[in-house]
């Protein structure tokens, strides 16, 4: 009487149905993480080639610092010991 071949007893309200919804919405949601995941280490390592500048440590202000004048070798020794 419907004529629908091998989908015939097959409805939407068939388990089959929900469980190939359920598999789609796992895949979505893992696609989802994926990107996320990919974004976020990405942006901590520095972007694509270094597309976001690294944060400065203390020892390269220090570095500045000295090259530029505004402390002394004395000032630069003391403080470079104690960074560590």
């Amino acid at each position: 009487m419907w004529g629908w071949g091998w989908m015939h007893g097959l409805g939407w309200g068939h388990p089959i149905w929900w469980a190939l919804g359920g598999l789609r919405l796992a895949f979505v949601a893992a696609v989802i993480v994926g990107i996320v995941f990919v974004v976020r280490a990405v942006s901590r390592r520095g972007g694509w080639g270094g597309a976001w500048p690294r944060e400065e440590s203390a020892l390269d202000i220090l570095q500045k610092r000295y090259a530029r004048g505004e402390i002394t070798k004395e000032q630069y020794e003391e403080m470079k010991n104690n960074l560590g």
